[in-house]
């Protein structure tokens, strides 16, 4: 699992970015990167665990957990 920190979130169309904390890359959020989750809804700045699903350019943020989840 990967820890970061939302760095932004659109609730309209699902998408947003997370910041890792390990190398401060930016993962994407897509619709379905809460699908299985807790969360209904994501905020800037929450603090967030979450898995790396391969895309065709870059990586999406899957599975997404409370931050202290896992750690």
């Amino acid at each position: 699992p990967v820890q970061g920190v939302v760095k932004v979130w659109d609730p309209a169309t699902g998408f947003g970015v997370i910041v890792r904390d390990d190398d401060r890359s930016e993962v994407l959020l897509r619709p379905a990167s809460l699908d299985g989750s807790v969360f209904r809804m994501l905020r800037q700045g929450q603090r967030v665990v979450f898995d790396l699903e391969p895309g065709d350019e870059r990586a999406y943020a899957v599975r997404i957990r409370l931050g202290s989840d896992g750690y």
